[in-house]
């Protein structure tokens, strides 16, 4: 076996990219089909060390086609079969669990979560039809085993709850079983992933240190991005994400790295989304590159 492969199996926030509804900017250039922009689905990744299983870490609602584009996830063993073993949340967003319910045809996998994000999966009735799940529990800090001997740790991040469960004023950069990052790795590789995060914490960044590669919170290049180009109200760390630039960005807080450096989790609206960009030429010159679906990604 080798030692940790991840697969980018999507690399866009909510409503992947192009937004179905949305010409800003940077979605028309796909529309119009410019060479400078890729279209990518909702964010996900895949894990495995080599032996033929895989691991999920979130299922978004592009999960499907992320199958479909991405052979070493497609059955080839028997009738019904399939090579995800397992899948694992960093939080129970629309984006994050629900491509659940594309497996939910009777092949059995383990469902890994906190339990606030197993609470809310649960309290949705549509998650009863997923009989073939076994849920396990896992509580920040605590390590447990996925397929491969891949070892695993869940670690709080600042955030927020999911948004059909936030209230009239959320609390954002409080650290909670809600919102987490994970942390994998086996043989001395070591990957750290984090789709959402409010801000940096010192127990974050000494964490992120020590990885070789680090997918991070790429929503949003500027705070009030959305509010500029007129696709919403709120600013980025108003709904859980840390711009990319300016005071208190995600490009300053982890400027020391020395590990690989991706930005994920990309929202529509981001002019990093586009080659060339100034605002893709400033990422790449402090050393962080822009996830693609369908990059691989072996340590």
């Amino acid at each position: 076996m080798g030692r940790l492969t991840a697969i980018v199996l999507g690399s866009a926030a909510g409503g992947a990219f192009p937004q179905w509804n949305c010409r800003c900017p940077v979605c028309a250039l796909a529309w119009a089909g410019d060479s400078r922009v890729h279209p990518r689905t909702q964010t996900s990744i895949a894990i495995s060390s080599g032996d033929g299983r895989w691991t999920l870490i979130n299922a978004s609602p592009d999960l499907s086609a992320q199958i479909r584009a991405t052979p070493a996830l497609q059955p080839r063993g028997p009738l019904r079969s399939s090579p995800i073993d397992a899948v694992v949340l960093t939080g129970a967003e629309i984006d994050q669990i629900t491509g659940l319910l594309s497996l939910r045809e009777s092949t059995p996998f383990t469902l890994y979560a906190t339990p606030a994000s197993h609470a809310a999966v649960a309290a949705n009735a549509m998650f009863g039809a997923m009989t073939s799940m076994a849920r396990r529990a896992v509580n920040p800090g605590e390590r447990f085993t996925l397929a491969g001997g891949v070892e695993a740790t869940l670690f709080m991040v600042p955030g927020k709850l999911p948004l059909y469960l936030e209230g009239e004023a959320p609390e954002i950069e409080t650290e909670s079983a809600a919102n987490v990052g994970v942390e994998l790795h086996r043989d001395g590789a070591r990957l750290v992933f984090v789709p959402g995060a409010a801000a940096v914490t010192g127990s974050m960044r000494e964490r992120i240190a020590r990885a070789d590669v680090v997918l991070f919170d790429g929503t949003l290049f500027v705070d009030d991005e959305m509010i500029r180009v007129g696709t919403g109200q709120k600013t980025g760390r108003r709904m859980g994400h840390m711009p990319i630039d300016g005071e208190g960005g995600s490009l300053r807080a982890l400027d020391a790295l020395s590990a690989r450096r991706i930005f994920i989790h990309i929202n529509n609206t981001n002019p990093v989304l586009i080659d060339g960009s100034a605002q893709r030429q400033k990422v790449e010159a402090a050393g962080w590159q822009v996830a693609e679906d369908g990059m691989e990604i072996v340590l």
